[in-house]
């Protein structure tokens, strides 16, 4: 089995730019965190946005759709911003035949302290064992996207967890 990852930036992948006093997304960070996980599953990652997730557009998220109907693979993970992960999740539903989870992350992956490694590990996990459709795995829980939603408040997702 092997899985697709496709990157499209937010937290999970912001940097900290000295020059600037201010995070900015960066490189993709999937890769390495799974590489420092030693995971022997079979994977690929694929940047294709690099933005917050609160900047995204109808047609970043036509870009995504497109790259998940034309992979090959029927097992894909998306890391996303989580402040519009819902959104692109709800816009990927109609997509058959295919186990499609996002995942992303409350701080920057090269944080210490992120939760960027247990998302992305549970996410990976996920895209395994779950049934064709569109999930969402965050905090250590896999929603369906119309029963999900981001509590800035508590800094977690919320929702009736599958």
């Amino acid at each position: 089995m092997k899985i697709t990852i496709y990157t499209t930036g937010g937290t999970i992948d912001k940097v900290y730019f000295d020059q600037k006093s201010a995070y900015q997304v960066g490189d993709p960070q999937a890769n390495g965190v799974l590489e420092r996980a030693n995971v022997v599953l079979d994977y690929e990652v694929e940047s294709i946005i690099k933005k917050d997730s609160l900047d995204f557009t109808d047609e970043d998220r036509e870009l995504i759709r497109k790259k998940v109907e034309s992979s090959p693979m029927g097992r894909v993970v998306i890391t996303h911003g989580t402040d519009s992960m819902v959104d692109t999740a709800k816009a990927l539903e109609s997509i058959p035949d295919k186990t499609i989870v996002m995942t992303g992350s409350m701080y920057p992956a090269q944080f210490r302290d992120s939760d960027a490694v247990f998302n992305i590990g549970c996410a990976v996990t996920a895209a395994q064992i779950l049934a064709p459709g569109v999930y969402i795995v965050m905090n250590g829980c896999i929603f369906n996207p119309h029963h999900a939603r981001k509590n800035v408040e508590l800094n977690r997702f919320e929702g009736d967890s599958i």
